[in-house]
């Protein structure tokens, strides 16, 4: 976790870092890229916890203004962090803007259309938009009906989470495993 990204006026530093770390954590779980057709590379991580941001930002949509404020710092932790990791990636200062923008688009385009699915209860529909975002050019793509029916799963448990659990950083995404 890159502390430095968390140094902001707001009171709620120390529930932004524990919430991210948390949802970093779910979205690098080994059974992801071993079972769930995640590929192991950077743009695979980005889309997971890309994934994992938009489960927990739907799960806050309904929270009290405590809840959302704090939705938006981990959004914008995530782009911070983003940020960081194309610049050690090695891309100079005028491409990192141009770079930042195309992600931020395929950040809101994957909110668009995962919440679509979401919302209909289509995990066909879901997992076509996931093998589209995690697979872009590779024929013959995995169906990814296993990782939708698991962010599915992750869907319906943090609908059930108190909010005071939110408030404090302390929302869990439950592990995927067999079975997912």
């Amino acid at each position: 976790m890159i502390f430095g990204l968390f140094k902001r006026k707001s009171g709620n530093i120390a529930i932004v870092e524990r919430q991210y770390a948390h949802l970093t954590a779910a979205a690098r779980q080994p059974f992801l890229y071993t079972d769930l057709e995640v590929p192991d590379t950077v743009m695979g991580r980005f889309e997971m916890l890309s994934a994992m941001l938009i489960l927990y930002f739907r799960r806050t949509r309904s929270s009290p203004r405590t809840g959302q404020e704090i939705a938006q710092e981990i959004v914008d932790a995530f782009f911070e962090d983003v940020d960081h990791s194309i610049r050690e990636l090695g891309i100079g200062d005028a491409g990192v803007p141009k770079k930042m923008k195309k992600l931020a688009g395929m950040f809101y385009g994957r909110l668009e259309s995962y919440a679509a699915a979401l919302d209909g209860g289509d995990r066909e529909t879901l997992a076509a938009a996931l093998r589209r975002n995690f697979h872009p050019e590779r024929e013959g793509a995995p169906s990814m009906a296993g990782l939708a029916a698991y962010l599915f799963l992750v869907e319906e448990v943090l609908s059930g989470i108190p909010e005071d659990a939110v408030e404090v950083g302390q929302l869990r995404i439950p592990p995927a495993g067999p079975g997912t």
